[in-house]
């Protein structure tokens, strides 16, 4: 084991982790790091276990979108809910360390769908929001986890 497939290892995690917590573009740095490394090793089969891995990340974010967007119409949640949600997640990662963009986030939906449903509806929508979001972590976690088996197989490969 050298140290590149080490250092490579430990920047997948990283980014593995970064897709459940905020803050950290996940899927971009298991990609990355798979691109070190295939760079690295430099044999055809480094560049195949990439070209699998960039396949399964990037079929991974057309699904994470797609998934959730479809529920999210179907429960009637407009994109503008989310947009809130985004922005007060992004002052709460200012504001509150560490939990900030959970709670914002939280807060920015429940106060947009307060707004557009008023106090009775706002709660079951802003449920139905946070499961589709949930859903959309699953499906990048699982790509991008999918990506680094891959990559785990190459190095028995290479």
């Amino acid at each position: 084991m050298t140290l590149t497939n080490v250092l490579v290892g430990l920047a997948i995690a990283v980014g593995l982790v970064g897709i459940v917590v905020p803050g950290l573009p996940g899927s971009l740095l298991v990609l990355g790091a798979i691109l070190v490394w295939a760079i690295q090793v430099g044999t055809a089969t480094g560049w195949a276990v990439f070209g699998v891995a960039a396949a399964l990340i990037l079929v991974g974010t057309v699904v994470k979108y797609a998934v959730p967007g479809r529920r999210m119409k179907r429960e009637g949640v407009p994109g503008s809910t989310l947009l809130l949600g985004a922005l007060l997640g992004i002052v709460g990662f200012f504001v509150i360390p560490v939990v900030g963009i959970v709670v914002g986030f939280v807060l920015g939906v429940y106060l947009a769908e307060l707004l557009r449903l008023g106090p009775d509806r706002a709660g079951p929508a802003t449920v139905s929001a946070l499961k589709a979001v949930g859903v959309s972590i699953l499906i990048e976690f699982l790509a991008s986890l999918a990506a680094a088996t891959t990559w785990a197989f190459g190095l028995l490969l290479v």
